[in-house]
């Protein structure tokens, strides 16, 4: 036996076509919608909430690798803001009290910052590791989900052989009953066995309701691992695919290759070990020193709310300092020098207009107008016309000496941490190489037992072709034809779970090396 199809082998346990059509066959669904094996996993894909959730996870990684060299960049940040101050006395203790207008304030601020450090520097390649391995878990993720729907797939289709098998047996004992009644009416038989017939034709019946069940059931769990509901009724549905049966000619060492190669939970674990592994130089990396630049623009403007308070307070500082300017230049012609001043300064060192230097008008009593002016367009700026500052930056490197042992600390932690990972790409390896090693060795038990039900299938339909004859002929008992059928029944059920057991081990094996083998 070099070749089997799963369906064709269903196929051999289907009644022969005949006239006679009971009504087992009238309820018999007509399909309404068929399902490949392939549209199953497409639709799996796109809709399985488990593959969806570790499809969620694809742009959070590639974002990590983004941001990991965006942190080699530097960051740069822009502010702005109002401001504002309600009028009254201020308050400067000691009794002194000034009455203050209300002023409004806008301002801005715009720089960047610039860090380096050691563990910005191992980021990048650290997060590329991390998204490697969530791609690899991805595709491990998709071949466990390829298993579980294959496996429920051909669950299916061996439950719609077992039906096959259920209603192969009610036309069997459909023709033993009518058999049973034609001998019992020329005389031949009893009616012991006429009653013995139509139990076992009941039988059957409740054999094939069950297994119809089990059908749908299995149709069910198929199109809630795909994630969908059924698009019609599910005994409408028809599983089309075929399946060949091969003897297995690959050895176990090329599948322990090809899984140590390519088995995307394996990789996915050493890839986690190669960032923990980059963890440890990162940690390693805090006894360096670190840079730092940062450089920035501001600017604010000011306004009184009661411009003639700015006004009055002005003209009072500037008669202020007009008083005070005249004190001063009397006191510079009391000097043993004379009204002329001190010799060598301009004009003596007199100011010859206090008033004018105090910026108020020829009597003092108000402020020169050009003053009141430059005041009131000061006093104008507010929102959007800002006085700028100075430019300002810095530079520091910084090296740190005591830490309180934390940076001992997170050193041990990411050795830890690359210790475990090992292990687990360790754990894993011998996880695979264990499930490979059963699966292999079921798919060869599988095939072998496929060979060994056929023989005993074909045993036992020659056995029941014989008790049917004997029972024709008088010179058998019905007792013999049903322990036939019965026999009959159980072989055919066993070969076609078989034949299904093959199959899902094949899955299997697939499944524990990581990739397809046909």
């Amino acid at each position: 036996m070099t070749r089997w199809s799963f369906l064709a082998a269903l196929a051999v346990v289907l009644p022969s076509v005949s006239a006679a059509q009971d009504t087992t066959a009238a309820q018999m669904v007509q399909p309404a919608a068929s399902l490949t094996l392939d549209d199953a996993l497409k639709t799996a894909r796109a809709n399985n909430p488990q593959f969806r959730q570790f499809l969620n996870n694809t742009d959070p990684a590639r974002w990590g690798v983004r941001n990991a060299y965006g942190s080699l960049l530097p960051s740069f940040s822009t502010s702005a803001g109002l401001n504002y101050t309600g009028a009254g006395q201020a308050n400067y203790g000691s009794g002194l009290t000034r009455q203050t207008s209300g002023l409004m304030g806008s301002s801005y601020q715009a720089g960047f910052q610039w860090q380096i450090d050691g563990a910005k520097l191992t980021a990048p390649a650290q997060q590329k590791a991390n998204q490697r391995a969530t791609e690899e878990d991805i595709a491990s993720q998709g071949i466990a989900l390829k298993q579980a729907i294959t496996d429920q797939y051909l669950t299916t289709i061996q439950a719609t052989g077992q039906v096959a098998v259920a209603r192969q047996q009610v036309e069997r004992n459909k023709s033993f009953l009518d058999l049973a009644n034609a001998k019992y009416r020329v005389g031949q038989g009893t009616l012991l066995e006429v009653r013995q017939a139509e139990v076992q034709k009941g039988q059957a019946d409740i054999d094939l309701l069950r297994n119809r069940q089990l059908e749908n059931e299995a149709k069910l769990e198929l199109f809630r691992r795909m994630g969908v509901t059924p698009p019609v009724p599910v005994e409408q549905v028809a599983l089309t695919d075929t399946f060949a049966v091969r003897e297995p000619v690959f050895s176990l060492d090329s599948l322990l290759t090809l899984a140590e190669e390519q088995n995307p939970s394996l990789l996915a674990v050493r890839e986690r070990a190669h960032s923990a592994g980059l963890g440890v130089r990162s940690a390693r990396s805090a006894y360096l020193p670190s840079l730092a630049l940062q450089a920035g623009w501001s600017g604010f403007t000011q306004k009184s709310t009661n411009e003639s308070l700015l006004l009055a307070q002005a003209l009072s500082s500037g008669q202020a300092t007009a008083s005070n300017c005249t004190f001063q230049n009397q006191v510079v012609q009391g000097l043993t020098y004379g009204p002329g001043g001190i010799p060598g300064q301009p004009n003596g060192g007199i100011i010859p207009d206090c008033n004018a230097f105090a910026g108020l008008n020829s009597s003092g009593t108000a402020l020169d107008p050009a003053v009141a002016q430059q005041l009131h367009d000061a006093n104008s700026k507010y929102p959007f016309h800002f006085t700028s500052q100075p430019f300002q930056a810095s530079l520091m490197i910084s090296l740190p000496i005591f830490t309180g042992f934390s940076r001992s600390l997170r050193l041990s932690q990411a050795r830890a941490q690359q210790k475990n990972a090992d292990e687990d790409v360790r754990a894993r390896g011998l996880q695979i190489q264990s499930d490979i090693n059963a699966a292999y060795l079921q798919l060869r038990t599988a095939y072998e037992a496929i060979g060994v039900q056929l023989a005993n299938r074909d045993a036992a339909r020659d056995q029941l072709r014989l008790a049917q004859d004997r029972y024709r002929l008088g010179s058998g008992t019905s007792l013999e034809v049903s322990d036939a059928q019965n026999a009959v029944q159980r072989a055919e059920g066993d070969y076609v779970n078989s034949v299904a057991t093959y199959q899902k081990a094949f899955a299997a094996l697939e499944g524990a090396v990581g990739r397809p083998l046909r």
